[in-house]
């Protein structure tokens, strides 16, 4: 690692062939990902496994691996009403192409309420508290300094309804797999149980859930950010399809009087030309 932090000399220390500790392709040969011949020693990982071996490194049990396929499962909705998947839809009913448009629904699936953003805090939240937790801390300290930041504990409570259909059956997929004893579990529904005996009286939702789950199974932070990427992948391309089935531009279409406009009152237009 070179002394410079910044500045030219950073650039003239990087100057020439990219070396990488992730992996290389060589034209015609072979091709290395992460220290193994992707078409040799990795031919055998499914999917999912090579997407969380290439974030990690590390390797995981059909267990885990079963219960990280259900997470992306039990969440791909393809629901046009969804924020993100409306996107995807809107591409598709303009006549863009199909990449475009999941990829920008993807792109905005980072909303810090409903989307990575609080998937990353709440992750942290269940960090930070169990930090504090194991030197003797007091959870309802650590509820209540979280509410005075935030106004809300991500992964509880839930704008629509105060409960989430899909965790009863993660819930139930991890007990079947022997992956409901977690100790980051465990905290989420001493969380759970202490908020809703309050006057919060809020649920965990499944973003809790599954960060809990995570947690157990070993991810930092960023490592189940890069996880959760296509957690709702799935259901995107229905809502693309069904959209650009329809007649161009007729998703979502909005008369202007059913447009409540409260500005400028009419106004008159001079003509220039005329000027």
């Amino acid at each position: 690692m070179s002394k410079h932090t910044k500045g030219p000399n950073l650039l003239h220390d990087n100057v020439g062939v990219l070396k990488s500790r992730m992996g290389t392709f060589y034209p015609g040969s072979h091709v290395i990902f992460r220290g193994h011949d992707l078409h040799t020693d990795l031919k055998d990982m499914d999917w999912v496994e090579l997407y969380v071996f290439g974030i990690t490194g590390r390797r995981f049990t059909k267990e885990q691996l079963r219960l990280m396929h259900s997470i992306w499962t039990y969440t791909s909705y393809p629901d046009v009403r969804l924020w993100n998947n409306r996107v995807a839809a809107l591409a598709g009913s303009s006549r863009s192409t199909g990449n475009l448009g999941v990829a920008a629904a993807l792109a905005v699936s980072e909303a810090s309420i409903y989307g990575r953003g609080i998937d990353m805090r709440a992750i942290s939240f269940l960090n930070r508290t169990r930090q504090h937790m194991n030197v003797g801390g007091n959870l309802a300290e650590c509820i209540r300094l979280e509410l005075e930041l935030h106004r809300s504990i991500a992964g509880y409570g839930r704008p629509l309804i105060n409960g989430d259909e899909r965790n009863q059956h993660i819930l139930e997929l991890a007990k079947n797999l022997g992956l409901d004893q977690g100790s980051y579990l465990r905290l989420a529904f001493s969380i759970e149980e202490t908020l809703f005996a309050g006057r919060w009286r809020m649920k965990m939702n499944y973003a809790g859930l599954v960060a809990a789950l995570v947690a157990d199974i070993g991810f930092s932070p960023r490592e189940y950010y890069l996880f959760l990427f296509p957690a709702f992948l799935a259901g995107m391309q229905p809502c693309f399809i069904e959209a650009s089935d329809r007649p161009e531009g007729t998703l979502y279409a909005i008369p202007c009087a059913d447009i409540l406009y409260e500005g400028e009152s009419t106004r008159t237009w001079l003509n220039r030309n005329n000027s």
